[in-house]
């Protein structure tokens, strides 16, 4: 099956997403600056989750790119990842809402942790399906960065229940060290030799 349906259902889905986050932002009591000193938290925890589903809706735009064709078990691992994206709104407004204390903070770690282990199994699915020759295998590489993230999440988790602010950061650079550019699918998809006479036939 072509990529075009998965890749706009998810575009739609993240979308939703963004739209109830925003929604879930609370009014401030008040018309003046110091208004917003108790919605802060709330605040900082929308920029942060905005730009994470930033990066995955980039990202999952990326990787469609470069693959050639969809099955079964790729819609269903695309599936697992909208899953655990979907869980962003509640754990932003649960640790927002509550300050950043120790549980609701963890839990917003436990979402990043598993949606990065679902788009690693997403990734992992298609290039089994289509080879570690293919595009997409071959601009992935290494994949450095796929791997270093889950380890820097579980080491937020876990300092959640020490420092709040510190598992904070962490998050906060996790998602900096992705938001820096990354040009390997980019490249590789603009050096892809051109289709041959029977793959551009309509």
């Amino acid at each position: 099956m072509p990529t075009e349906r998965m890749e706009a259902f998810s575009d739609g889905v993240i979308a939703i997403l963004i739209t109830v986050m925003v929604l879930e932002l609370p009014t401030p009591h008040g018309t003046t600056w110091a208004a917003l000193h108790d919605a802060l938290p709330v605040l900082l925890t929308y920029v942060l989750s905005f730009v994470y589903l930033g990066i995955y809706w980039n990202n999952h735009h990326h990787m469609l790119q470069a693959t050639d064709r969809v099955n079964g078990l790729i819609l269903w691992a695309n599936l697992h990842l909208l899953f655990w994206l979907s869980l962003i709104p509640f754990t932003t407004a649960w640790m927002g809402q509550n300050h950043f204390a120790a549980v609701p903070t963890a839990a917003y770690g436990i979402d990043l942790l598993a949606a990065a282990l679902a788009y690693y199994t997403l990734q992992k699915t298609i290039t089994r399906d289509q080879g570690e020759e293919s595009l997409l295998a071959t601009a992935v590489g290494r994949d450095l960065k796929g791997k270093v993230s889950p380890l820097l999440y579980a080491s937020g988790i876990g300092l959640s229940f020490l420092n709040d602010w510190l598992a904070v950061a962490i998050y906060a650079g996790v998602a900096l060290m992705w938001l820096v550019p990354d040009r390997r699918l980019e490249r590789t998809i603009a050096h892809r030799p051109p289709p041959g006479p029977d793959e551009s036939a309509p």
